[in-house]
């Protein structure tokens, strides 16, 4: 069995990302039984991974622990202000876990329990527990009582599962204390129908461009990695202005046709541009994320794509112009010269390149099994799938602490 792990951002009730969960796949009964820790032992290496900053970004974790987990003082790993540990009936049931809970909540680390029900065990160790998880599929009516009961015993409320407009609504209405689902990454809280460039990553760019000999292909790495300047910079390059025979597909061409001297004047021209836009950074660092996943295993896919690596990319960058630009993605993409493949994967999920897409997606939001069905119609092999994940993560991370470099500094 495969040992897929993801992480989720977990927002506060200002729509802040304050934490991410890290989800696994496991076979519950293979670690629930101490004969068999092989699975254990396979988590536990990517836990070690895990406590690394280069995957969390410095942010708080919740992860749910298992009994051999628990015994095997995998918490240890995370400084206890960095962690939430997670637990289920199976450990509030397991004699020996439920004393190990009590003793990580003396040492100082927070505990959440998944899936609260109205039944005596899970009460009595209530007095042990700071945050009660809750999955906001169930229906409204039981959502609302669970909820009420956490806040009357005093406890924070974490709603997970929030994959509807309705679902955050209530989540809302009843003052959860944090939320996650697919819903979250595409919360908007305006109505402005444009979207702003990130200003530390656009800082770097004026400083790219005003070198002596400046690099193109430093240039070209800093737009790539910002999806509000990649479609710019291309809306910019195929418009009439320029009327080109062929039309540009990559940032790398677009710098071509512009030239450092019209490169430079469109940056001018966009540094009037408000970059303190309300946008979140982590839907930003989702499309970068998505565009170096999607890179990644295109590369590897023994399945042939009617796409390059390069436009695979480019895939996974515009997956959220529709949530960038509050408009159907449909209307993003029309001003983008990109394949109709990707055109395709994007809008009507047709075609093999909605495949890839899926792939990226499915890892995403943790749906092991479908995970498994779209890599192996890549021809992509699982044992590949979290290294590669794990990677690109740490990139993500690696680039954003350059990001916020400039703007710490200003604020000095």
């Amino acid at each position: 069995m495969e040992t897929y792990i993801v992480k989720q951002p977990v927002v506060n009730s200002n729509h802040q990302v304050v934490a991410y969960e890290i989800l696994y796949r496991q076979d519950e009964s293979s670690l629930y039984n101490k004969q068999d820790v092989w699975v254990a032992n396979a988590i536990e290496h990517f836990l070690g991974e895990m406590s690394d900053d280069k995957f969390l970004g410095g942010k708080t974790v919740f992860l749910t622990f298992t009994p051999n987990l628990l015994m095997r003082n995998i918490p240890k790993m995370f400084d206890s202000k960095k962690l939430v540990i997670q637990v289920e009936d199976n450990s509030i049931i397991h004699p020996v876990a439920q004393k190990i809970i009590y003793r990580f909540k003396k040492q100082g680390y927070k505990i959440a329990i998944k899936d609260f029900e109205f039944l005596p065990r899970y009460f009595g160790i209530m007095d042990a527990v700071d945050i009660v998880k809750i999955d906001f599929l169930k229906s409204s009516t039981s959502l609302e009582n669970i909820v009420n009961l956490a806040h009357s015993f005093e406890k924070q409320v974490s709603a997970y599962n929030i994959n509807t407009p309705e679902a955050l609504e209530l989540a809302i209405k009843l003052k959860c204390d944090y939320m996650q689902g697919a819903q979250i990454g595409i919360h908007k809280k305006s109505k402005v129908h444009r979207f702003d460039h990130i200003q530390s990553n656009f800082f770097q760019l004026m400083v790219a461009v005003t070198n002596e000999e400046p690099d193109v292909d430093e240039i070209t790495r800093i737009i790539s990695r910002d999806v509000t300047l990649a479609f710019s910079l291309m809306k910019l390059v195929n418009s009439a202005y320029f009327g080109l025979t062929n039309q540009v597909k990559s940032v790398q061409q677009a710098l071509v046709v512009l030239g450092m001297e019209q490169l430079k004047q469109w940056i001018y021209l966009l540094s009037f541009r408000d970059g303190s836009g309300d946008m979140q950074d982590e839907l930003i660092k989702t499309s970068f994320q998505r565009a170096m996943f999607c890179k990644n295993l295109a590369s590897i896919a023994t399945t042939k794509l009617p796409i390059s690596a390069s436009e695979a990319y480019m895939m996974g960058m515009f997956s959220t112009l529709e949530t960038l630009m509050e408009v159907p993605l449909e209307d993003a993409l029309y001003e983008l010269p990109i394949s109709e493949h990707i055109k395709a994967a994007l809008i009507k999920n047709e075609g093999i390149c909605a495949d890839l897409y899926n792939l990226v997606l499915s890892y995403e939001r943790a749906d092991w099994g479908k995970i498994t069905a779209y890599a192996e119609a890549l021809g992509i092999p699982q044992n590949n799938l979290t290294q590669i994940y794990f990677d690109c993560v740490e990139n993500v991370n690696e680039i954003w602490q350059d990001l916020d470099t400039p703007a710490q500094n200003e604020a000095k």
